[in-house]
């Protein structure tokens, strides 16, 4: 069934309401999880000379920019929680953009590298398209796109008062190649578990110069 832009604009304010109610325990929760591998996934891809311009989609509390910015980079954070967007300000002194996923204004060609690190998923699957053109078009040609989502078989809706969206890889790969994006690499997390004990499903992708069906 197709959502209504009122039932989205409540989706939007209802998950970012979560996220403002419980940012500080969701920074203390987060601030030691060990994404190394990620973040290399995401920067080993980039073909620029560095420093990169990184866009880190869904930046929570800043941890992922801090890092970002100690490796050398030019990271800016964006996130709908206005919270989350006042504890990256003021942690890492980066550029920090409010703004939704749902309502992006983002410049053209402006980034390396897009980290979307545990965010794309609260995306309603009918908007996703339009959101994953946005990311394709403020990435510069040959520009890389990292995602992890917590996997699932295509279902969405409410959990622990948060709005997801859980797809399968080949769904996933279809939504990115329909954007405009080519499949670099795929792979579960955490690293070293028998397949059921990895809910994440990570993927990186490199811009396309046409995107299909354009």
């Amino acid at each position: 069934m197709k959502l209504i832009p009122p039932e989205l604009e409540q989706i939007t304010a209802t998950t970012l309401e979560h996220y403002n109610a419980n940012a500080a325990p969701f920074r203390e929760g987060t601030r030691d999880h060990d994404v190394t591998q990620n973040v290399a996934a995401l920067l080993s891809r980039i073909e620029a000379e560095p420093p990169f311009s990184i866009l880190d989609f869904g930046c929570g509390p800043g941890r992922d920019l801090k890092t970002f910015t100690a490796l050398g980079h030019h990271a800016v954070g964006l996130d709908g929680a206005e919270r989350f967007v006042a504890m990256a300000r003021d942690d890492t002194h980066c550029e920090v953009w409010l703004q939704d996923f749902l309502h992006l204004d983002l410049p053209d060609e402006r980034f390396d590298g897009i980290f979307a690190n545990a965010s794309l998923f609260h995306v309603p699957a009918q908007e996703l398209p339009r959101v994953l053109r946005q990311l394709h078009s403020t990435l510069k040609p040959g520009g890389v796109l990292f995602s992890s989502n917590p996997r699932g078989t295509n279902q969405e809706g409410w959990t622990h008062g948060r709005y997801g969206a859980f797809h399968d890889l080949e769904t996933w790969s279809r939504y990115m190649v329909d954007a405009g994006f080519i499949e670099i690499e795929h792979y579960y997390r955490p690293a070293g578990l028998p397949r059921e004990q990895q809910p994440w499903l990570a993927s990186v992708w490199r811009k396309a110069n046409v995107i299909a069906g354009a």
